[in-house]
């Protein structure tokens, strides 16, 4: 599923966010550091939609529209996250990295551009 997600790099997209900055993940208690949501009418490698991390945010969102700067791409898992940022924002691969931290480090991946 990586050709469909990297076909997102670069533009604007819609992200519905449902584990707002500060909740607590339902089943395996992790807290969200920043939005994480999804892009409505989209499916990816698990079968739901493709999900997203959206950075640069700093207050608890319900929706956001940003640029898609970066996929998380896991090598051992078929879910890739979208990397969305606001308009004119831009992320290194080290600080992608650091503010995922707290749910990618269960698992290895890539950030593809």
């Amino acid at each position: 599923m990586l050709e469909e997600s990297k076909k997102y790099l670069g533009k604007v997209v819609k992200v519905i966010i449902d584990r707002p900055l500060a909740t607590t993940h339902p089943k395996h208690g992790f807290v969200y550091m920043l939005n994480y949501g999804y892009i409505p009418n989209t499916i990816s490698g698990d079968g739901e939609e493709l999900d997203a991390y959206v950075i640069g945010v700093f207050e608890p969102k319900e929706e956001f529209e940003g640029e898609v700067i970066a996929v998380i791409h896991r090598t051992n898992d078929n879910d890739d996250k979208l990397v969305v940022v606001p308009k004119n924002k831009n992320y290194t691969d080290d600080q992608i990295r650091a503010l995922t931290e707290f749910q990618e480090q269960f698992f290895e991946s890539v950030i593809i551009r």
